[in-house]
Order: C-alpha cells, then sequence, then structure tokens
C-alpha cells in the first residue's frame, strides 16, 4: 500500500531543500511512503496559524512560538509521548542553545529542533578590506561604520521587535519578567533610542528588509560591509550560494554588559495530530532529526541543522567557512521569547510600534504604553482559552 504525507515548510533553500532530500531517501528506505513538501513565504511562516495547517498537512515545520498554542489546543502531537525516551534525551542533551527546549510546553514536545537560528554578524571581508576597515567589536565600532553607510540590517517589523528584546536585555533588564509591563519605561527607551540611532545612519531599505534580503543585497552588490544581528544563514557562507559569500561570527559587545544576546529562532519539525499515518510520520521526523542524518544529508542540502554535533563537525563548518563553530556562543546564550496561549497576538503587532519609533522618533512612552496594552490583551486572551 501506497502511504503519502503532506507537509508545509517555508521557501528558502534553507526551509525547503533539506526536507525534500531527507524525504526523498527516506521514501528510498521504505519505498511505501511519499513525502510531499510544499513552500510558504517567510512572512506567512512566522504569521500564518497552525490551526490553518493541521488539517491539510502531516507534518509542519513550525517557529517555536506556537508550542503554547499547540499544547493547549492539542492540534500537534506530543512527541515525548511518542518518540523512544533515549531519542528525545539525545535531542536534548544535544541542542544548540535552548532550540529543543523551546518546543516544549506544559509537558509536551510539540516540535523536534530540526533548524537553529540567532540574530549572528555578518560581513565581507573583501569590503571592509577595501575600505580598510576592521570587523567591529563593540557596538561604539558598528557606529562608526554606519556612518559611512556600509551598515544594514533587517528592519522589518517582526525583526525590529526581536531586536527591541536584544537592546532590553543590553541595557540591563529581560523583558516580560512580570505580568505588569513588558519592560520598564527607562529599560524600553533606551532600547528604542538605541535602535533608533543605528537604523538613522543606515539607508531607509532596511525597513522593508528581512534576513535573507540584507544577505541578498550584501552578496548582490559591494557597497555593504557589515550587518551587526540578523537571522544566520549558512547558505550565504558556501561556495556558489551567491555571488559573493559572507563571513559570520558573533555579536559585539555592548557597554559593560559583553556581547549581546540576541532572540532565539530556528524551526521544528511538528506532527499533526489529524495525520492519518501517524506512524510513518513520527518515523520520518525521527529519522530527519536523528544525529547522523541532520550532519550529513540535511546540511549538505542547504539546512542549518537543530542537532548540536552538526554545529561542532569538522565537516560541516569546513562547507561553510566556519559557520557554526563561529557563531555557536551567539545560539548558546540566545534569549527564549515567550510562548504562552496568546503571545502572538503580541508578536504580530508590536514590531509595528518598534518600527515606527526607529523611523520617525517621537514619545517613547506612547510607544512602551501602545506595546505594554498589546501585552495585556495577549495576556487575556491566554487567559480566555484556559476557561
Amino acid at each position: 500500500m501506497s502511504i503519502v504525507l503532506r507537509g508545509i515548510t517555508w521557501n528558502h533553500t534553507r526551509g525547503y531543500l533539506p526536507m525534500a532530500a531527507t524525504s526523498q531517501r527516506y521514501s528510498e528506505l521504505y519505498p511505501e511512503v511519499t513525502i510531499q513538501w510544499e513552500k510558504r513565504s517567510l512572512q506567512e511562516f512566522a504569521d500564518a496559524p497552525i490551526q490553518a495547517l493541521v488539517a491539510t498537512y502531516d507534518l509542519l515545520v513550525i517557529d517555536h512560538p506556537w508550542a503554547g498554542y499547540a499544547a493547549h489546543s492539542g492540534a500537534l502531537l506530543p512527541l515525548n509521548e511518542h518518540l523512544p525516551a533515549s531519542f528525545m534525551q539525545d535531542q536534548a542533551k544535544h541542542s544548540v542553545g535552548a532550540s529543543h527546549a523551546s518546543y516544549e510546553f506544559d509537558g509536551r514536545q510539540t516540535a523536534l529542533a530540526i533548524d537553529a537560528a540567532t540574530p549572528v554578524a555578518a560581513w565581507r571581508s573583501d569590503v571592509l578590506e577595501r575600505l580598510g576597515a576592521q570587523v567591529p567589536e563593540r557596538w561604539e565600532g558598528v557606529l562608526s561604520l554606519a556612518k559611512s553607510n556600509q551598515v544594514v540590517f533587517p528592519a522589518i517589523p517582526i525583526d525590529s521587535l526581536m531586536n527591541f528584546y536584544m537592546f532590553c536585555q543590553a541595557h540591563g533588564e529581560v523583558p516580560f519578567t512580570t505580568e505588569d509591563t513588558v519592560v520598564s519605561r527607562e529599560i524600553g527607551q533606551a532600547a528604542l533610542e538605541t535602535l533608533r540611532e543605528l537604523a538613522s545612519c543606515c539607508r531607509k531599505a532596511i525597513f522593508q528588509m528581512n534576513p535573507i534580503a540584507v544577505y541578498e543585497s550584501m552578496t548582490a552588490s559591494d557597497d555593504i560591509a557589515y550587518c551587526p544581528f540578523a537571522y544566520g544563514y549558512s547558505n550565504y557562507a558556501r561556495e556558489g550560494f551567491s555571488r559573493k559569500k559572507l563571513a559570520f561570527g558573533d555579536l559585539v559587545a555592548f557597554g559593560a554588559n559583553g556581547p549581546l544576546r540576541s532572540t532565539l529562532g530556528g524551526t521544528g519539525l511538528a506532527v499533526s495530530s489529524a495525520c492519518a499515518h501517524r506512524e510513518e510520520a513520527l518515523r520520518y521526523a525521527q529519522f530527519a532529526a536523528s544525529p547522523i542524518v541532520q550532519r550529513t544529508i540535511y546540511t549538505a542540502a542547504g539546512g542549518q541543522p537543530g542537532h548540536r554535533g552538526a554545529w561542532t563537525d569538522e565537516e560541516t563548518n569546513r562547507w561553510t567557512g566556519g559557520y557554526f563553530a563561529q557563531t555557536l556562543p551567539a545560539l548558546d546564550r540566545a534569549f527564549v521569547r515567550p510562548r504562552y496561549n496568546g503571545y502572538l497576538h503580541f508578536q504580530d503587532h508590536a514590531g509595528d510600534y518598534v518600527q515606527e519609533y526607529m523611523m520617525q522618533g517621537g514619545d517613547t512612552k506612547r510607544i512602551l504604553q501602545q506595546m505594554d496594552r498589546l501585552f495585556h490583551e495577549s495576556l487575556n486572551i491566554s487567559k480566555e482559552k484556559q476557561v
């Protein structure tokens, strides 16, 4: 009997080709199973609700802020109840930073961390050499380079919000530590002003750029030297992927608080609770997330694996100019944003206010009040859905 599983992922080489490659090999090992993958845009990946997908797709590549909804709704299988304990223990032990734990909520492992990412620094070594400039080590160096119009970073609303979290911590406060405010007025204002100061030195095009657009711009032309933070893509460090290769590394130091602490991203592989062929879907998920496949087939196909063994492997680092080893410290300290059922209401809208201030300036108190309003609305959504 022929079994067909349908999967949904996102439409970049990093998101699609590893799923196609691992599925092709899986079907060679298990000829009775065919896995068909469809793609959605990066914005749809961040925004589209998984409740609209679980009835259609057996396998879903998701973002970890969906963990709270998934745990509450039962839309995704709790993988800790269906996969071998030894396998799950290995996944936890060899997580890249908090990637594995980020998909766990209320005792339910909603996905396997097949992909790991956080904002890291990127640069064109040849452009810096032409300018007689060095890779910045501190924030002051970033600002100095930005004033010569050589710096870009992603500043669409979602990335602006993730960077706001980062600069709250850079100024000394972890956001969302209470249910009263996202962050204190003093720290929130400092974070907004820091982002605006950098944005004011950069070309206006950044406000339409996501990380992919940043990296495409940096590799397609020769007039951008440096990006201080954008979700990393090892593809752009590989020979032949783009016109010019990028080098990647850790984030700069800020003030007395050490290197910046960016906001964890990455993707997880989940199985729909509505899947009619659970055994086969679960078996494929375990295959795709296994240490050997992550280190070989998955990464060779353009993937950015979630298993730590692939990040420390000599061969994967040879393919990518040391991308994995050089950026791993940033992933290990990355901040995990909230995942409660309702948080996505905040995430979907709060970045608009951060971006507004970066573009126009104005009253930081009003911006932070609007963010607090969204935060309280999201908490109320969570409480309502628990009743």
